[in-house]
């Protein structure tokens, strides 16, 4: 089941991300080519299987259809290795959790594809992403005995990326980090769990960063001049984070320290 779930909400971040760009009614606007604009019938958006039966091409006008099963397929992925990962019981805040990360999901995802296809963190998506965070902070600390550990744990976080990347990019003048980047220090921050972790966070963004970006160079596909998105980076750093950090930050606090 949540697996399909997965897959719906894969297939809804396609479609909002597209009518957000395009500055549609994100709520009510019908799903339509992006090619030929003809509106398209339900059995058109079925996820994944419609992209397959039409061998991702338009039923109306035949051009590529730009909407990536990838999408839908990533959303699901996440969905289920969270589920079969989570690092707590189903149970109390470990539950509540689990709720809302699988909401922060989602809009993860879209901020995925709008830095991919157009190196754009949009407001629209940040922000609502910042608002379930301070939703999680605040529901563990006054519902489920987190008390001001969890505030100071969060903020402590904030501190470090959002802080390190205001500082990169008032340092650069925007040139080296977006101002997105800066906004979404503030959810991850937040969505860490605490200092340690958002420096491994960091650590792990960066080492994902390296690794793509040198096979590129090396290969000349790309300079360093080359624009590459860092917030698919940051998101995947997050999820490593959320699913694996505890047990990394107690192994390095019972042997490094």
């Amino acid at each position: 089941m949540l697996a399909v779930f997965g897959l719906i909400f894969g297939s809804f971040v396609n479609a909002l991300v597209w009518r957000m760009h395009e500055g549609k009614d994100w709520l009510n606007d019908r799903s339509e080519c992006t090619h030929c604009h003809h509106k398209l019938a339900p059995k058109d958006l079925v996820p994944v299987f419609s992209y397959i039966f039409l061998k991702g091409k338009c039923r109306y006008c035949h051009k590529k259809i730009e909407d990536s099963p990838w999408i839908e397929l990533g959303t699901m992925a996440l969905f289920l290795l969270s589920y079969f990962l989570w690092p707590v019981a189903f149970e109390g805040a470990g539950f509540f959790k689990f709720i809302i990360w699988l909401l922060i999901s989602v809009g993860l995802m879209a901020l995925i594809a709008f830095d991919l296809k157009w190196y754009l963190l949009p407001n629209k998506v940040v922000f609502p992403l910042i608002g379930l965070a301070v939703t999680q902070v605040l529901g563990i600390a006054l519902f489920y005995h987190g008390g001001l550990h969890e505030i100071i744990g969060a903020l402590g976080g904030v501190v470090i990326i959002a802080g390190l990347f205001y500082l990169i990019f008032q340092i650069s003048k925007g040139t080296w980090i977006g101002g997105g980047d800066v906004k979404l220090g503030i959810a991850l921050g937040l969505l860490a769990g605490g200092p340690l972790k958002s420096l491994l966070l960091l650590f792990v963004a960066s080492v994902c960063g390296i690794i793509i970006s040198v096979p590129m160079v090396a290969s000349g596909k790309a300079n360093r001049k080359t624009q590459l998105p860092f917030g698919p980076f940051l998101i995947l750093a997050l999820v490593v984070v959320q699913l694996f950090g505890t047990p990394i930050v107690d192994w390095y606090t019972r042997f490094a320290l």
